[in-house]
């Protein structure tokens, strides 16, 4: 694999950018909103994604709220052929802790000339607003390449262009435990309650992306238990699988069986 590019945003070609496209650091969680709000910067003449960047736990090595291991998520990034930035947050860290430890990080990306970040939110209003606070405090300003679109639409459409999900958090006071992980497809999208957000907007659930038209190649998995945790959160197990790319007649999944 791949050796990820992280850790201090002072490195070379930091501003590498085409045209006349402003750079844009992407928050990254790995799921679906993260990929889709990718492509549509992808698409745009005016952005150009340069950095991804994610919260990790910092105990655990894992995506917060995701429960994804790091390695797989370097390999994400290493496969979507973006430099990849880690902030660390303490086990029970609250609001401040967050705040001190990402406003860091963007600090030097402000300091290097970017002013923007981007961020896959669908619609909820106080998300939002906080960010966008948050972001101001530092001079910078937040993107929202997804901001009211309609979520079923979007769910079908990341189906649609042939990206591979795989939940793997699932909020068992919205959803039931044994969506956790399942595939996220149109008999995932057929099965959910009515009262669950396509998307998972609200919290239900959580995914992985492992293929999709942005990647090298898929980012290749074993599927392993599924704990509850924490008495709420049910969490599909995701193991690395060592390095290998696939030929291009292999291309049918990541989730080896």
């Amino acid at each position: 694999m791949a050796d990820l590019v992280h850790g201090s945003s002072r490195e070379p070609g930091l501003l590498t950018v085409a045209g006349q496209r402003q750079p844009v650091v992407l928050s990254f969680s790995g799921g679906k909103d993260s990929l889709l709000a990718l492509a549509r910067l992808a698409a745009d003449p005016d952005w150009q994604v340069v950095r991804l960047l994610t919260t990790l736990n910092e105990s655990y090595q894992r995506i917060a709220m995701h429960g994804v291991r790091r390695s797989l998520l370097e390999a994400q990034a290493s496969s979507l052929g973006l430099p990849l930035d880690l902030v660390f947050l303490p086990v029970h860290g609250g609001n401040a802790e967050y705040e001190a430890a990402l406003g860091h990080r963007l600090m030097e990306y402000r300091e290097n000339g970017i002013h923007h970040v981007a961020f896959g939110d669908l619609f909820l209003e106080e998300v939002r607003r906080y960010r966008e606070t948050h972001l101001a405090q530092v001079d910078m300003t937040g993107l929202f390449p997804l901001w009211g679109q309609p979520t079923d639409r979007l769910a079908r459409r990341f189906i649609a262009e042939g990206y591979r999900a795989i939940v793997v958090c699932v909020d068992t006071t919205q959803l039931d435990p044994s969506f956790a992980g399942r595939e996220f497809d149109d008999r995932f999208l057929a099965d959910l309650p009515v009262t669950v957000d396509p998307c998972g907007e609200r919290g239900e659930f959580h995914s992985f992306v492992y293929d999709g038209p942005p990647f090298i190649h898929p980012v290749m998995f074993q599927r392993g238990e599924t704990v509850l945790r924490d008495q709420r959160f049910q969490y599909c197990e995701l193991h690395p699988w060592p390095f290998n790319p696939p030929s291009a007649d292999a291309r049918s999944g990541g989730r080896l069986r």
